[in-house]
């Protein structure tokens, strides 16, 4: 017969939210008890439906973290089973028990890995704790989501967002959107990888970084867990710099790893080092962007623009989109489903560009046919330069699904 455990050995943990204004979440409150087996207290807005479901699942995911003897009680608020069982793991956990113990739900189907010059025109921010929107994220048609363990978490709930998460990961399908992840600034971010690395995400932010020696540190972890966990799909990287020091750093951290896919970097934290104001023209970031630009692009990697904080400003992001695009950058992040649309409308060749581009392509095209050594396109000489940056241009119309049949008819000669 087990030893009854005294009442000061007993261990409390809860984790979660409930109440009427939370929807696809759950609060959980947890408590070892020394004998008993396990007792369910549930309350949940699907009960008549799913409550037995649910029930199963409590004991399940007990079961596999070892608890033989607990009370738990819950109110559930629409929780799907990959969120319950995050939510009851960080509870356990943070009773003290469980420790080395997961509770990962059925993996979907990953689409094909992701490309290192892939399109990263838009990439959706989600709060990394707020399971009701990861669902349906996918459906806004961005180029990338980003589960945010960062900024948009407070600090007492990193643990148990870093499980949800691990598990969001595993068990939403966000269609063609790259799966993006930012870690915490180093070293909490090293934490965050441990539960990360082995769910596959396609590329990682990491923020605040200041030195190529932060990406070493990030790359040998990486490199470490996908080791120990078999995982040999390619992890890219985004470093994000926030800082004058990481600014002027831009080069060196561009090409710290043949893992960095992108730069980008962040205004806010930016600004606030500087210990100005930042403001909807921007030309108190000029510097600070242009060196991204020319960085990435020394490092062949793709320069990726901040986000534009103002949600109710379509106009305002349409202008900077499109002033991003013309200084070099080839995407932006946004914070609301309502930006993606107008970020790709920024991004993309006018019609007149992409006429023209077509037109240069098809001059250069013929002139390689017949051996000419000069390509012209009417009275006018088209000089190398202009014909790279033409290929280049039809390139990611093609990139965007822009075909030639889409651009008005233009005329070659």
């Amino acid at each position: 017969m087990p030893a009854v455990a005294k009442i000061s050995e007993l261990r409390r943990g809860e984790a979660g939210r409930g109440g009427d204004d939370i929807r696809s979440d759950l609060y959980v409150s947890f408590e070892e008890r020394g004998s008993g087996g396990i007792e369910i207290g549930l309350r949940s807005r699907v009960e008549l439906y799913y409550g037995e479901v649910i029930r199963r699942q409590v004991h399940d995911v007990l079961r596999t973290l070892g608890v033989e003897h607990a009370l738990i009680e819950i109110v559930d608020e629409g929780a799907l089973p990959f969120v319950i069982a995050a939510r009851i793991e960080a509870a356990v956990r943070r009773a003290g028990l469980a420790q080395r113990k997961s509770v990962l739900p059925e993996a979907v189907t990953l689409a094909a890995p992701s490309q290192r010059d892939r399109l990263r025109r838009s990439r959706l921010y989600l709060p990394g704790n707020e399971p009701k929107y990861f669902i349906n994220a996918g459906l806004h048609g961005p180029d990338a989501v980003i589960l945010d363990l960062e900024d948009s978490v407070h600090y007492a709930e990193k643990d148990a967002a870093r499980l949800l998460v691990r598990n969001a990961l595993r068990a939403v399908d966000f269609g063609v959107a790259e799966r993006m992840v930012r870690i915490n600034q180093l070293p909490l971010g090293l934490a965050d990888l441990e539960e990360i690395v082995p769910q596959s995400p396609d590329l990682i932010l990491v923020p605040k970084v200041e030195t190529a020696a932060q990406i070493s540190d990030v790359v040998g972890a990486i490199d470490s867990i996908a080791k120990g966990v078999g995982v040999t799909r390619p992890i890219w990287l985004m470093p994000i710099l926030e800082s004058a020091l990481g600014i002027e750093n831009a080069f060196a951290i561009a090409t710290a790893s043949d893992r960095i896919a992108a730069i980008t970097l962040g205004l806010e934290d930016y600004t606030a080092d500087l210990g100005v104001a930042k403001t909807a023209g921007g030309s108190e970031s000029l510097y600070a962007r242009m060196r991204v630009v020319n960085a990435a692009h020394a490092a062949h990697v793709q320069a990726i623009d901040s986000v534009y904080g103002d949600v109710a400003d379509t106009e305002g992001l349409l202008h900077w989109g499109e002033a991003s695009r013309a200084m070099g950058f080839e995407g932006m992040g946004c914070i609301h489903p309502v930006q993606i649309e107008i970020i790709h409308r920024a991004f993309a060749p006018a019609p007149n560009e992409l006429e023209k581009a077509l037109a240069i392509v098809a001059a250069f095209d013929e002139a390689q046919a017949r051996g000419l050594g000069v390509v012209s396109l009417g009275s006018k000489m088209i000089d190398a330069p202009v014909v790279q940056r033409a290929v280049k241009l039809v390139a990611l119309a093609k990139k965007m699904g822009i075909s030639a049949d889409q651009a008005p008819a233009g005329e070659a000669s």
